[in-house]
């Protein structure tokens, strides 16, 4: 439950377990684990079916080494074969965005709950950290929706001033201010019959938070500068890092908001909780991002190095590191060094001071954002992605440390 394998060696007769009851809990565990299965001459009938449950092979003993070897790269070609042909399927399966991949219980439990989510008309709330994907899986859910031939609006609630964000959700009039020489729509306007995404909506002003309330109650609204009431019918769906009943309690959030906007929630689950996913994903990316021409690999040190890897970035931060490697590899093999991931220099000496005294949780949280922006030289998008967190929270975190 807790490591991928490409490869299992099986053998049929263990004191503690039968080994069919041992293949059984593999293929529900781990699908795409390739397992060869061991046997004495006078049970090939089980071994045979053993492959009917979806064993790889079977070797019987005793078994020549170089027999054994031949096997395990068969098995490890054929589970390469597997994967590629999932992330085929998905790009062919007009249900499932090719996008949403994986064969992890968590994932599939979340794609299911998005499946019966978009037979409703009710507002959503995608929870999770950044770069899990949220905006993917509310594009999944208008697609599979009763509105999917409608348009999808995206707006990140965290990318404009107040002002600028209340024009462009719900538009203004002429003359509303002094560059406004037409009227313009809002993308509630435009979206109408479709589906409103608003990411990042835990990072609205409180000043708009009671507009857009109004809007999810009864479906109308006034563009600025406007008199008259509006109306369009759209879904909302929303997203956030953070935690919005927290937020709430301290006075960031509405609550009445909070309360329209979660009549469904969805908790999207980071990479560190899909780890069988991480290379099904990694494929996925090396054929999205490579020419056709010089399609690259992974190497079976490189393939462990991503295994090892915690990935605080999420799917986003996987995307990037597969990307670059693809640009400064050299030939048609990615190498660890290759993927440049940051090895584990995490000490927990760190934890204790000199004079034997714990450091607090804000010492602690000054200096890993202070490691965050030095590592990647001070850029705050990329930064505050890693940590998870919005460009805004991480620039108030700088101003309070007073980090230079």
């Amino acid at each position: 439950k807790k490591k991928t394998y490409d490869v299992l060696l099986l053998d049929l007769e263990m004191k503690e377990v039968h080994g069919e009851k041992v293949l059984a809990f593999v293929k529900d565990q781990q699908p795409t684990t390739q397992v060869i299965v061991l046997t004495a001459k006078t049970d090939i009938r089980t071994a045979i079916d053993c492959i009917k449950q979806g064993a790889y092979d079977f070797i019987t003993k005793p078994y020549e080494f170089g027999q054994l070897c031949l096997t395990i790269d068969r098995a490890l070609e054929h589970r390469d074969l597997i994967i590629k042909n999932k992330i085929l399927t998905s790009k062919i399966n007009q249900v499932v965005p090719s996008s949403i991949i994986g064969e992890s219980e968590s994932i599939k439990n979340i794609i299911k709950l998005a499946e019966r989510a978009a037979n409703s008309e009710s507002n959503i709330l995608l929870e999770g950290e950044t770069g899990t994907g949220k905006e993917l899986f509310a594009e999944y859910i208008h697609k599979n929706s009763a509105r999917k031939d409608k348009p999808f609006v995206a707006i990140n609630c965290a990318s404009l001033p107040d002002q600028l964000m209340e024009s462009e959700l719900f538009g203004y009039e002429k003359g509303a201010f002094t560059d406004a020489k037409t009227s313009k729509q809002g993308l509630v306007e435009i979206a109408n019959g479709g589906t409103l995404f608003l990411d990042e909506i835990g990072e609205m002003s409180l000043s708009l938070q009671p507009k857009l309330l109004r809007f999810l109650e009864n479906g109308e609204f006034r563009r600025v500068g406007g008199i008259a009431n509006l109306s369009s019918n759209v879904r909302v769906i929303g997203a956030t890092n953070k935690n919005l009943m927290q937020e709430a309690e301290n006075k960031n959030f509405r609550r009445d908001l909070l309360f329209r906007l979660n009549v469904i929630t969805l908790t999207i689950p980071p990479l560190r909780e899909r780890q069988g996913d991480v290379l099904l994903l990694a494929e996925y990316f090396l054929q999205k991002k490579s020419s056709v021409r010089a399609l690259k690999r992974l190497s079976e040190e490189a393939k462990k190095e991503l295994m090892r890897y915690n990935f605080p970035g999420n799917v986003r931060e996987l995307e990037h590191i597969i990307e670059r490697a693809i640009i400064f590899s050299d030939g048609d093999v990615i190498q660890p060094k290759d993927l440049n991931i940051p090895k584990d220099d995490f000490d927990f000496s760190n934890f204790i001071k000199e004079d034997g005294s714990l450091v607090s949780l804000e010492e602690l949280e000054k200096a890993h954002i202070k490691r965050a922006l030095d590592k990647y030289n001070w850029n705050r998008e990329n930064t505050s992605r890693v940590l998870g967190i919005s460009q805004k929270t991480l620039y108030s975190k700088i101003i309070k440390y007073n980090l230079k």
